[in-house]
């Protein structure tokens, strides 16, 4: 209970985006206009874990004096890849055929969380030169 509450005293935002992007992963997804747009649900994965990785980077620069990049390694790439990895496996297994999980939605994520550890390693060595 404690790191659930210090996780949502510290990183608000970021917690918000956990729980919208588990909400959207197991609801079925409406046409849209921009259905026809090649590689969209590619784009989308890629710009929420970009999302999501950026601002918890954000949130450990602004609630901490002294910044480690092990921390941006660990909470900011790997936890959103395994997060991704474990929806794609819930998705193709426990959704009834309602969506799918897909390696593409994988690699979407992957990619994503790896932008936002580059962006985050350069914010880190930034800040510690500052």
């Amino acid at each position: 209970m404690n790191l659930i509450h210090h996780s949502l005293i510290k990183y608000p935002f970021s917690c918000f985006i956990v729980f919208i992007t588990w909400i959207l992963c197991f609801m079925t997804i409406p046409e849209t206009p921009l259905s026809s747009v090649s590689f969209i649900d590619k784009w989308t994965h890629s710009l929420i874990y970009l999302v999501l990785g950026l601002s918890i980077c954000i949130e450990y620069l602004r609630t901490t004096k002294e910044a480690s990049l092990k921390f941006v390694l660990i909470w900011v790439w790997l936890l959103p890849i395994i997060m991704g990895g474990l929806i794609e496996i819930l998705q193709s297994n426990c959704t009834n055929g309602n969506r799918s999980g897909e390696w593409l939605d994988f690699f979407a994520d992957a990619m994503g969380s790896t932008i936002a550890l580059v962006i985050g390693i350069l914010l880190v060595r930034y800040r510690s030169k500052a």
